[in-house]
């Protein structure tokens, strides 16, 4: 039998999967990712892009191809409260959601992927996955034969039933949905009294928002008579149109439906994110309701994260230990987003009269700027921070609690040539970066062992965190976070 070699296998061509291929391309990796689906889907299931994912595409040049196709949106939800959070106070170039559908955000990332030659092979079905010591073997079913292929490590990006999760033995133990919702992506005959409706009271909770195609509306409903109703039942125009005059007393004249569908609050986290040389990311990770449109942007930050871990390992630049830290960090984060999903689950699904007082008290706390800002925080990813150093320091540097591991906001730099850089402008090509000021005597990119896969730049900050400002000269990490630090 002849198996075709690559360097690494991604299964799942959406968004997460697409994302890991053009990190992997960017530095020259063979890539291939295997996909089932012979087209992409034309139903978006998520609609943002939330700030830190924003920025992830930012570091790589591509924020502006996402910025041309979506809206920006200043406020975003905790569990469909009456109280907004605003993303505008936070420290960014992109204080805001954007809505873009998930059709859009696919279809961008796999341009991106092909510029950088990305092998892309769609009517790919996994059914079989061996580990080896040096390699993985896969096998499955394509166009009514079959492939062989042989990679060195495997990235499932396949989503919540992942047959890479499930042919690598990763257990997701989790919990079975307990209640169900509605979706409609429809045609209002009415206006809606404001741009977006959140309806909260007895009869349930709506949302409903403009798709941006100037035609369709979204309709997202939690009826308590129907969230016992099974997730593979189909929902109907007639149902969904009943359970929105019960909540809001009109329907706005909904009709022709281009999607209808049920999803739940089902549970899971994997157990691992990484099995020997196979690796869990997005939805294969995690899965949860959907509360604050989190999913596929934890997804893409999976990806990153992942990402140019590969690259540094596979390109000799960085000890195979580096892999674990994938593990170390976003396991964490995976856990945390379960927590906050379930108790957005829980105020949701507050539709008695106890639970409409709790929602009423959780959206006058909304209203204190520091407990909005902390959720605000959490939906956007801005919360996360990696303490723990991933690589061995440099001479004369070193990880300072507090700051490194922090996420670093885009910010100007007076660079040695008299031009005006931005931060993330030096991270495009996925590599470390050495920032040192004009009169630090602090060690050279040469100076890292890992010295191959780092650029320096002399520069004096234009701005910027006020923690940077002690340090002579600072190491980002290719994801736009700092590494280390080098005092005077």
């Amino acid at each position: 039998m002849t198996r075709e070699r690559v360097e690494v296998a991604v299964v799942g061509g959406g968004p997460v999967g697409l994302m890991v291929a053009c990190e992997l391309a960017l530095a020259g990796v063979g890539v291939s990712v295997f996909e089932r689906r012979t087209e992409r889907v034309s139903q978006s299931r998520a609609l943002s892009l939330h700030p830190r994912s924003l920025e992830v595409l930012a570091l790589r040049g591509l924020a502006d191809r996402f910025m041309a196709r979506g809206q920006r949106l200043p406020l975003g939800h905790y569990a469909a409260l009456e109280t907004r959070l605003d993303f505008s106070v936070l420290e960014t170039a992109f204080p805001f959601s954007l809505f873009i559908p998930q059709t859009v955000t696919e279809a961008l990332l796999e341009a991106r992927a092909r510029e950088l030659g990305v092998d892309i092979r769609r009517g790919h079905l996994l059914t079989r996955l061996e580990q080896f010591p040096e390699e993985v073997h896969l096998e499955g079913t394509c166009g009514g034969g079959t492939f062989h292929a042989a990679a060195r490590y495997v990235v499932g990006a396949d989503g919540a039933r992942s047959a890479v999760r499930t042919l690598a033995g990763i257990a997701f133990p989790g919990a079975d949905a307990t209640m169900s919702l509605m979706l409609g992506d429809i045609v209002l005959s009415e206006p809606l009294p404001q741009p977006a409706l959140v309806v909260s009271n007895l009869k349930g909770v709506l949302m409903i928002a403009p798709l941006g195609d100037g035609l369709h509306h979204r309709a997202v409903v939690l009826d308590p008579e129907r969230t016992g109703v099974p997730v593979s039942e189909p929902v109907t125009l007639e149902e969904l149109a009943g359970s929105v005059r019960a909540i809001a007393g009109t329907d706005f004249g909904m009709k022709a439906p281009f999607w209808l569908s049920r999803f739940g609050n089902e549970t899971r986290h994997a157990a691992t994110y990484r099995d020997g040389r196979v690796f869990l990311a997005g939805d294969a990770a995690h899965v949860h309701l959907p509360a604050g449109g989190q999913g596929l942007n934890v997804g893409l930050q999976d990806a990153m994260n992942l990402g140019w871990k590969l690259v540094g390992v596979l390109r000799g630049w960085a000890p195979e230990p580096l892999l674990d830290s994938y593990q170390h960090e976003r396991h964490p984060v995976g856990a945390h987003l379960i927590q906050n999903t379930l108790s957005q689950s829980a105020l949701l699904y507050a539709t008695h009269p106890a639970g409409q007082a709790l929602r009423a008290a959780m959206s006058k706390l909304l209203t204190l700027p520091t407990a909005n800002r902390m959720l605000a925080e959490q939906i956007s990813a801005f919360d996360v921070a990696y303490p723990d150093p991933v690589l061995p320091a440099p001479p004369g540097m070193a990880a300072e609690p507090g700051v490194t591991g922090k996420r670093l906001p885009d910010f100007a730099l007076h660079c040695e040539d008299g031009v005006t850089r931005t931060l993330y402008s030096l991270l495009h090509e996925g590599r470390w970066l050495m920032l040192r000021r004009p009169s630090a005597g602090g060690p050279a990119s040469q100076a890292v062992p890992w010295g191959r896969w780092t650029s320096t730049v002399v520069a004096e900050p234009q701005g910027g965190p006020e923690e940077l400002r002690p340090w002579p000269s600072l190491l980002v990490r290719p994801d736009g976070r700092v590494g280390y630090v080098a005092r005077a």
